[in-house]
């Protein structure tokens, strides 16, 4: 059942990518940032909508009230491209740290530049730390919800990796709240594209950080947060790899 699951909803999302991405062309020509926003806020939810009616999943929020409004750094784990889509539907104005790669996919990577994500090109070098820097104080000064992966990459989960200094000059430039968010979506949204298992995807907001901090503060004070909420709320803090699960495809 996972493996039609996941065969079901990859069709779902590839008709509703094109579908929609012909709907970006006007906005695309138009150059209109806060609508190219919205529409992406749409297509995000339309693609979440999938996922859970295909795959029999349920989404629990925990924490929102940890979310106060106006400009935010959300520092969330990363397990799978569900956490690519769900802030999109949690906060007013979203904006991602994303890899340079991601602007260049077909469709999708323009509406990415339009909307105003930030892109880091990692090859860059200490130059790329300064263009993220400029634009996240851009992103801030536009009243906008930064969300980063401080980690860098997708992770199993319960699984860690060290936190890349990124974070870190970002919480020392702005003076905003730096809010933790741990997951569990990896058991869902598996890395191997046919695999998507039913049950309940947890998103857990954490209150937040001191802003500013010295670097091994700031990591071990993020840390210590991940492995609260984690342990609060019983998500993995052991690596869990449901990549091969032959009893269940």
């Amino acid at each position: 059942m996972s493996i039609l699951r996941g065969v079901l909803f990859n069709l779902y999302l590839f008709w509703i990518t094109l579908f929609m991405g012909v709907g970006t062309i006007p906005i695309r020509l138009m150059k209109n940032q806060d609508l190219a926003l919205s529409y992406a806020k749409f297509w995000a939810r339309a693609v979440l909508f999938g996922f859970t009616r295909i795959c029999s999943v349920r989404i629990e929020i925990s924490g929102q009230d940890n979310l106060p409004p106006g400009p935010l750094l959300i520092a969330s784990q990363h397990q799978s491209f569900f956490d690519g889509f769900i802030w999109m539907t949690l906060v007013d104005r979203p904006d991602y740290i994303i890899k340079t790669e991601l602007t260049r996919i077909p469709v999708v990577g323009p509406m990415l530049r339009l909307t105003g994500m930030i892109s880091v090109d990692r090859k860059a070098g200490s130059k790329a730390l300064r263009t993220m820097m400029q634009d996240a104080k851009s992103a801030h000064d536009a009243n906008r919800q930064i969300i980063i992966f401080p980690e860098g990459t997708r992770t199993l989960p319960g699984e860690r990796h060290p936190i890349q200094p990124g974070i870190v000059a970002l919480a020392r430039q702005a003076n905003v709240p730096v809010v933790p968010v741990a997951t569990d979506s990896g058991l869902f949204w598996d890395r191997h594209p046919w695999l998507k298992r039913p049950g309940v995807v947890h998103v857990v907001i954490g209150q937040p950080l001191p802003p500013r901090q010295e670097r091994r503060a700031f990591t071990e004070g993020l840390e210590s947060a991940w492995d609260e909420l984690c342990t609060t709320h019983a998500l993995p803090r052991d690596p869990v790899d449901n990549s091969v699960d032959p009893g269940k495809i």
